[in-house]
């Protein structure tokens, strides 16, 4: 596992994960799946639009067990079965520009998986607009977070 980088606006982290690609993409992929591994330990996340397409809307809504909510609304800019997603969180569907909540910096996300025998390479870039909003997504938890939610999409997948 890599812990994390950090260059330019980009932040990045990589793991490789215990379980085949076929698998990682449905738990990514299928609705259901990706509201059990993809929300920090004690919250629960609600798919609400989930079309993994090329200007395909996006919207998780995830609740935490102080009432917390962070409502997730994108759209998708690529998505290659079993090897790349990509999306972010500066449109709305239709192409409508995003204006997020201030505590939640305008980015793209880049998920890449590549099958290693019966591991999965799995890298996850958070692109940002400026070093300002790079930092505010790492102070928010990005590292930690992601290795928290892969070793929940990890044994998720394992037990498909």
């Amino acid at each position: 596992m890599t812990a994390g980088t950090t260059e330019g606006y980009e932040l990045r982290f990589e793991y490789l994960l215990e379980a085949p690609c076929t698998k990682v993409w449905r738990c990514w992929s299928e609705p259901r799946l990706l509201e059990q591994w993809f929300h920090p330990p004690f919250w629960n996340t609600e798919v609400k639009i989930l079309e993994q397409r090329a200007g395909g809307a996006s919207r998780i809504v995830m609740r935490g067990p102080n009432g917390e909510v962070s409502d997730g609304v994108g759209v998708f800019l690529e998505a290659v079965p079993e090897q790349r997603l990509v999306f972010t969180n500066a449109y709305r569907s239709g192409w409508i520009p995003s204006a997020p909540p201030s505590e939640t910096p305008l980015r793209t996300m880049i998920i890449e998986m590549s099958g290693e025998g019966d591991r999965t390479r799995y890298v996850v870039r958070a692109l940002h607009w400026s070093e300002e909003a790079r930092k505010q997504h790492e102070d928010m938890g990005f590292h930690q977070g992601w290795k928290q939610t892969s070793h929940q999409l990890q044994s998720l997948a394992r037990s498909l």
